[in-house]
C-alpha cells in the first residue's frame, strides 16, 4: 500500500506538471498576440512605494508624457508608486498605457491609469514581455523587484541574449552607491569587465533620460530582439 501511495502522489505532481506548462504557454501566447502591434515602446521600473508629489513620481510621470507624444507606448508592472506614475503620463500624453501585472499572495491592484492589461502568474513569463517589447528601459529608484529587473536586462546584453539597447538608472543620488561598488569590487576583481560598465547610464532626471534614449536611437534605428524570442 505504501508503494502505491506514492505512485498516486507521483502521478497528482505529474498531472499538476502538465497543467502548469499550458498555464506557462497561454502566459506567453496571450502576451505575443496582445502586445505583437504596439510600435516602439518603452519599460519603467521603479518603487511602488512611491507617492505623487514625490520626485521621482512627478519624473516619471513627465518622462512616460514626453515619451508617449513622441510615439512611445509607455509598459510598467501595473502597479502603484513609479509605475503608476508611467501609466498616467502615458494616458495624458496620449499615448498606449500598458501594464503587466503579476498576482501576488497579496493582490497587486492594477492602477487606474493602464489602458492595456495583462496578468501574469509567473514572473519569468512576465519579465519576457517588458524585454521583448521594449526598446529602452529606464529604472528609477526601487527595491527587490527594481533590482531584479536592472541585473536581468543588463545580463542578457552582457551575455548577447539580447542586442544592446539603453538601460537607464534615473537618480544618481540613489544608484551612486551601487555603481561605485561595482566599480571597486566587481570591476577591481574582473568579475565584470571595464567596457561592460557601459552597458547602463546613469542620469539625473527625465529630461537627461529623454534625451538619451532619443540620441541612442537615432544613432541605433531598429527593433532589438531577444534571442529565442
Amino acid at each position: 500500500m505504501k508503494g502505491a501511495s506514492k505512485i498516486e502522489i507521483k502521478k497528482d505532481y505529474e498531472i499538476q506538471d502538465l497543467w502548469r506548462i499550458f498555464r506557462i504557454i497561454s502566459e506567453f501566447v496571450d502576451g505575443f498576440e496582445a502586445l505583437k502591434d504596439i510600435g516602439p515602446a518603452v519599460t519603467f521600473f521603479g518603487s511602488s512605494r512611491e507617492k505623487e508629489g514625490g520626485k521621482y513620481y512627478e519624473e516619471a510621470r513627465k518622462l512616460a508624457y514626453k515619451l508617449a507624444k513622441k510615439g512611445f507606448a509607455i509598459i510598467t508592472g501595473a502597479g502603484p508608486g513609479i509605475m503608476e506614475a508611467a501609466n498616467r503620463g502615458a494616458k495624458e500624453g496620449g499615448g498606449k498605457s500598458i501594464g503587466l501585472n503579476i498576482e501576488l499572495p497579496r493582490p497587486q491592484k492594477p492602477n487606474p491609469y493602464v489602458s492595456t492589461l495583462l496578468n501574469f502568474r509567473y514572473f519569468f513569463a512576465r519579465k519576457v514581455m517588458f524585454i521583448k517589447y521594449a526598446q529602452a528601459y529606464v529604472i528609477f529608484p526601487g527595491g527587490m523587484g527594481t533590482l531584479s529587473e536592472f541585473f536581468e536586462a543588463i545580463n542578457l546584453i552582457q551575455t548577447g541574449r539580447s542586442a544592446p539597447f539603453p538601460v537607464i538608472l534615473i537618480g544618481r543620488d540613489y544608484w551612486e552607491g551601487l555603481n561605485d561598488w561595482m566599480w571597486e569590487e566587481c570591476v577591481r576583481r574582473r568579475y565584470i569587465y571595464k567596457k561592460e560598465m557601459a552597458i547602463f547610464h546613469l542620469v539625473d532626471n527625465a529630461e537627461e533620460a529623454y534625451s538619451f534614449i532619443l540620441s541612442y536611437l537615432e544613432k541605433k534605428p531598429g527593433k532589438k530582439r531577444l534571442e529565442g524570442f
